[in-house]
């Protein structure tokens, strides 16, 4: 006995993450995705569902999306009953997220991510998106600093969230590791294989959790600024990034020996508590 193909024939009619459907919207749209913006457009619906669900998009939720393409992902946090608010830059883009976010509580924003204020969003607000790689690391740093966000469930480049999650010590740990783990924790969710994008990009990607913990004071700019100099040469020791940062380099065998670090310290392998004691030792922050 055949059963009945339950895939529709009319792609039109396929859902919005078929691969068949996402070729008839930018066919009949006259569009192809830009490279230069990162748009790769998710194909998997288990993905989306993960993504979604990781990120709390649940009834009276306000979630912020970056980038919302052809509005898959946008279509299922919405669907889940959040408030949505979504930016997205590239205007061609209007008569598609008209039709496919039709009748959707969605707010668009069009325009530059990197130009919105992101202290105007409400209490409680949480991203979910699958972030321009081009980008990413300024709209993290972005997303750390408005007050309102609680977490980012971002899809990223594989080694970004191996840096994101990295501590102390190891490899990957750096400048992006170090402000993660200053404003909140990191969680791994899930890799995503190329095939899961429309075209498929060069590399891997993973989903990430950032938690942030507001109850905590937010980091003074000027620390950031001396673990962003202690950080900036991975192979070079601690005590030659400060020299290269403009300290002096009596102050800063003071501050190490003071730390209880070693002279040839390397930046990577120091706790932030110690960065942050060589910090008030040097006068960068009280």
């Amino acid at each position: 006995m055949s059963h009945p193909d339950p895939t529709p024939r009319d792609p039109a009619l396929a859902p919005l993450y078929s691969p068949a459907r996402v070729r008839e919207l930018l066919t009949r749209h006259g569009l192809k995705p830009t490279k230069s913006l990162g748009q790769n457009f998710l194909i998997d619906g288990n993905i989306l569902r993960a993504i979604a669900e990781a990120g709390g998009a649940q009834p009276g939720v306000p979630v912020l999306e970056i980038g919302p393409g052809l509005g898959v992902l946008t279509q299922e946090i919405a669907r889940r009953g959040a408030q949505v608010t979504t930016l997205e830059k590239d205007e061609r883009l209007r008569p598609v997220l008209a039709e496919t976010l039709d009748g959707l509580e969605v707010q668009v924003v069009w325009g530059d991510a990197l130009n919105f204020d992101y202290a105007s969003l409400p209490a409680g607000t949480r991203v979910i998106a699958n972030l321009p790689y081009y980008i990413t690391g300024l709209l993290l740093s972005r997303f750390m600093r408005a007050p309102g966000i609680v977490s980012a469930t971002v899809l990223v480049q594989k080694e970004v969230a191996q840096r994101l999650a990295a501590k102390p010590g190891s490899d990957n740990y750096g400048f992006l590791s170090a402000i993660a783990s200053l404003y909140g924790s990191v969680r791994h969710v899930r890799d995503v294989p190329k095939g899961a994008f429309f075209p498929a990009p060069d590399v891997t990607s993973s989903v990430v959790r950032l938690d942030f913990d507001r109850s905590r004071p937010a980091p003074e700019p000027e620390f950031l600024s001396f673990v962003e100099t202690a950080l900036h040469h991975r192979r070079k020791t601690l005590r030659n990034n400060l020299r290269l940062g403009g300290f002096e380099g009596e102050a800063i065998d003071e501050a190490l020996a003071a730390a209880g670090l070693r002279g040839d310290v390397r930046a990577e392998d120091v706790a932030l508590g110690d960065l942050r004691d060589m910090a008030v030792k040097l006068g960068v922050v009280r």
